[in-house]
């Protein structure tokens, strides 16, 4: 099973981020920590590079802020960037055996983030809603999954594809070892 904490994550990245996004909002450490349901020694962490967040923790800093979960994990840009397969800033559930991989926040003016997740068979990833209009659209690479608004989740085998609100509470469910998909978040 997957460790349950942002282990390969870019601490420093995520710190200087939620720094940045939190000035940008006027709002102090106990304002940003209240609204997204988290302690104020937790976010302060956070902030310093010494906490170690679940992607529950970062999605909901992130629906606090307003901005997608990305805004909070992206690194610097560069012209040409690669991303080999097992390489990526990855951030694990604290629910299921869930890493998702941020593979391309979107740009100034564009509205869709990419990732890569992989998952295994056991608890299941119930996700809050993410920022008012979110869609969020999955492609089965391999092994199987179910996935979709929690109440209406569809089985995926590998090469199909499904999309579903986002901004609802919705759930991951690997059906087979080894299973992992494309996830593209739509911001609109």
């Amino acid at each position: 099973m997957a460790d349950s904490r942002a282990g390969g994550a870019p601490l420093g990245t995520i710190a200087a981020n939620l720094r940045r996004e939190r000035d940008r909002t006027g709002l102090t450490l106990t304002e940003l920590a209240k609204r997204a349901g988290i302690a104020k020694s937790t976010l302060s962490q956070l902030e310093s590079a010494s906490g170690n967040p679940s992607v529950e923790t970062l999605w909901a800093l992130g629906v606090a802020l307003g901005v997608p979960f990305s805004r909070l994990v992206e690194p610097q840009r560069v012209p040409v960037r690669v991303i080999r397969a097992g390489e990526g800033p990855g951030v694990a559930s604290e629910q299921a055996a869930f890493v998702g991989t941020l593979l391309s926040a979107c740009p100034p003016g564009a509205r869709r983030d990419i990732y890569v997740i992989t998952m295994e068979p056991g608890q299941a990833r119930l996700a809050d809603p993410h920022i008012p209009g979110s869609i969020e659209h999955a492609v089965v690479s391999t092994g199987r999954l179910r996935c979709g608004p929690a109440e209406a989740a569809v089985e995926l085998d590998p090469g199909d594809y499904a999309a579903f609100p986002g901004d609802a509470p919705h759930v991951y469910e690997a059906l087979a070892p080894g299973t992992a998909f494309v996830l593209v978040m739509e911001h609109v």
